[in-house]
């Protein structure tokens, strides 16, 4: 193998190979220095990043204890208010009592509501006698019945002495506001009897909470907040919210113990580094993530290094090239001149005018080589022309004499009927049709010339056969002027008259000409007894010459008359043929435009 490749390698040019040798060595010396130029600049930028992000976690740090201020103010308000106590622990049943009760509370929690107007969140208190209140019922669609038995009462009741952060699912939700919330809550006591009497709940939409850290995320730095049980209770990213993420608690809660430092940790997939703070007024770990690979596609700019490769590997190939060029340029340009010849054909001569002598030899002897062959190729394909031009020629000066001999029956009977007028048309037919047979095989004749000639055969076949097979003719007035070969539908007509009607007795048979684009389109189509064919369009080469020839005018067929438009228009114009069985044959003509 390893023989094999050498083998190769030394069939190739110099050039390539000094481009190959160029290439690696400076891709490979580019990619090492990338490697360790990266590799320095992620130890620098950890280093510098781990002393950043410590500012930004206390500045987050310090808007979440801000709001835990907020909900602290609220509840103490709240139990030093006694028009609430009273509200919420009262049993009054008198409607006027229990209307003054209800406006003093109100009166007071909107003294309340004050307090968070920094924040948009909403309230709920709830007695032990049943009575609720909410500032806001829209903000938090839910009811006092459901949290009675709720996870989040429950927990409130067995930490009663401080105030407690939980998740509110979204499913829990019955209104309209769909989404997780995060909700405080605190027990009341009444501060004399220490009796408990109602418990408050401050609700705020993820969304909102978000905002106390969300301006110190970005694209690959994310913030979020677990708790104990291992719970993300927000984050800037709402798909992570209620998710448990154990391994996450265990890394953070082991550096809040000492036990680790800052560091790296596969979170979700994905090897991130992780700094945390523990909060203990919301009993939450404060974490930052931040995705290495982010970062670090951020702090490497790759189209710039990308670019910089590109820039320096164009600059070497220059310097190859011009070392290189006098050596192998000629023999390049010999080499992709010789290989354009099979498309390009035998004019394509190489140009040698700069080339060194050992090449100029070369191309001279090439270019010798193409105008001997160019020569012998012409000669070869006029002489096939006019072999087939001859045969062709020879077919149509070639007057079947039972024709000749059953026409003039046809004449003699006409005369002694005494029907001199028919017998006389009879023979100015054949005159003409004898006229159009001894003119040269590539000559062409008008439309209208054409036509003449054709109900001249008509006409004789008619006065032979009688008219049981109509002819009728279908022709644009502006095709009669243009050109086509003569008799050109003399075959397909004799071929209907002979071949078309062996089952049928009678019918009929349409001549229709046309222009099409920028064709000449000649039809004949014959409602006679057809042919079974699988192919829809039936092919000039399936035709076969019918064995008995006695009857035919002359010995064009159909695979000559083919071949005649191939030979003097190109490949693109032909006959097309199709037939069925019990319905009679189309044959369809196409020839160029020719006005001459």
């Amino acid at each position: 193998m390893i023989r094999n490749a050498a083998l190769k390698l030394k069939k190739q040019g110099l050039f390539l190979k000094l481009f190959l040798v160029t290439l690696i060595s400076i891709v490979t010396v580019s990619l090492i220095t990338l490697a360790i130029t990266i590799s320095m600049s992620e130890k620098l930028f950890f280093q510098t990043f781990s002393i950043t992000n410590s500012k930004l976690l206390n500045q987050m740090k310090t808007n979440l204890e801000s709001y835990n201020y907020t909900v602290a103010t609220g509840a103490a308000m709240i139990a030093q208010n006694a028009s609430i106590r009273n509200y919420l622990s009262g049993q009054e049943t008198d409607a006027v009592s229990l209307a003054t009760e209800t406006y003093h509370m109100t009166e007071g929690m909107k003294a309340i509501r004050s307090n968070f107007s920094a924040y948009d969140v909403g309230i709920m208190i709830i007695g032990v006698n049943g009575r609720s209140y909410s500032t806001d019922a829209y903000y938090w669609s839910t009811f006092a019945e459901e949290m009675k038995n709720h996870t989040v009462m429950k927990a409130t009741n067995e930490q009663s002495a401080q105030i407690l952060y939980q998740l509110y699912p979204a499913g829990d939700n019955k209104g309209i506001a769909k989404e997780q919330v995060l909700v405080a809550s605190k027990a009341l006591f009444d501060q004399q009897t220490s009796s408990f009497y109602g418990t408050l709940y401050v609700a705020i939409r993820d969304r909102n909470f978000r905002s106390f850290y969300a301006n110190f995320t970005s694209e690959g730095n994310d913030v979020l907040l677990i708790n104990k049980n291992g719970l993300i209770v927000s984050s800037n990213r709402s798909e992570r919210i209620g998710l448990m993420d154990k391994p996450l608690y265990t890394e953070v809660a082991a550096q809040q113990l000492g036990e680790e430092d800052e560091g790296s940790a596969y979170v979700m997939g994905n090897e991130r580094i992780v700094f945390s703070e523990y909060l203990p007024e919301f009993d939450f770990y404060l974490v930052n993530l931040i995705d290495k690979k982010a970062v670090t596609g951020q702090m490497v700019n790759a189209e710039a290094v990308t670019l910089t490769i590109m820039v320096i590997v164009a600059i070497s190939l220059i310097i190859v090239f011009l070392i290189t060029r006098k050596m192998t340029k000629s023999l390049r340009v010999l080499v992709k001149q010789m290989s354009h010849i099979p498309t390009s054909g035998f004019d394509n001569h190489i140009d040698i005018a700069t080339s060194s002598y050992e090449v100029k030899e070369l191309g001279n002897a090439f270019n010798y080589m193409l105008d001997a062959l160019h020569d012998y190729v012409d000669r070869l394909l006029e002489t096939q022309k006019q072999v087939r031009n001859a045969e062709l020629a020879a077919l149509q000066m070639q007057i079947n004499p039972h024709f000749l001999y059953n026409t003039l029956a046809s004449i003699k009977f006409l005369v002694l009927q005494g029907n001199k007028e028919k017998a006389a048309g009879t023979i100015n037919a054949l005159i003409s049709l004898l006229q159009n047979t001894v003119s040269d095989v590539e000559s062409t004749i008008p439309v209208c010339q054409e036509l003449e000639t054709m109900k001249h055969y008509v006409y004789i076949n008619h006065v032979r056969y009688s008219e049981k097979i109509r002819v009728n003719y279908f022709v644009e007035p502006d095709s009669l002027d243009y050109h086509i070969p003569k008799l050109i539908l003399q075959p397909f007509i004799e071929n209907a008259f002979f071949h078309g009607f062996n089952i049928k007795e009678q019918g009929s048979i349409l001549i229709m000409i046309a222009v099409q684009e920028d064709q000449l389109v000649c039809e004949v189509v014959d409602n006679g007894d057809g042919m079974d064919i699988e192919q829809k369009q039936l092919k000039v080469e399936q035709i076969r010459t019918p064995k008995r020839k006695r009857q035919f005018f002359s010995g064009i067929g159909i695979r000559n008359v083919d071949d005649r438009i191939k030979l003097m228009y190109g490949e693109n114009y032909g006959i097309n043929i199709t037939s069925k069985r019990g319905e009679g044959t189309k044959i369809k003509i196409n020839i160029p435009l020719i006005n001459k």
